[in-house]
């Protein structure tokens, strides 16, 4: 049987009406950048811009063609620390969410 709804649809519908989703999809990219998981955080940010502000709309923002942002979050992209901060910006921008840095001690 097939779905009625498409996946990406069915994620930027929850994105959209769910402030702790949207935090949730952020953090996630965060956190795997943060841990050196550069594969994942590029994947998990491709994931956040597509449920929430999309490549057109982000590249519009930044002044970037969409299929050159689509290139740096894909599996082998790399974005300069610029566009990678760009984006960052935002996305909290766009989803109302506030990213912030706390310094945890090592249980080890």
């Amino acid at each position: 049987m097939p779905l009625t709804r498409s996946f990406r649809e069915t994620v930027q519908a929850r994105a959209r009406r769910d402030v702790k989703f949207r935090q949730a999809l952020l953090a996630e990219a965060m956190q795997a950048l943060l841990d050196g998981d550069l594969e994942e955080g590029r994947a998990a940010l491709r994931s956040c811009i597509n449920a929430t502000v999309g490549f057109e709309k982000l590249g519009d923002a930044l002044g970037r063609s969409p299929k050159s942002l689509m290139r740096m979050f894909g599996p082998s992209g790399n974005p300069t620390a610029e566009n990678l901060l760009g984006v960052i910006s935002l996305l909290q921008d766009e989803t109302g969410v506030r990213l912030r840095v706390r310094a945890v001690a090592d249980a080890a």
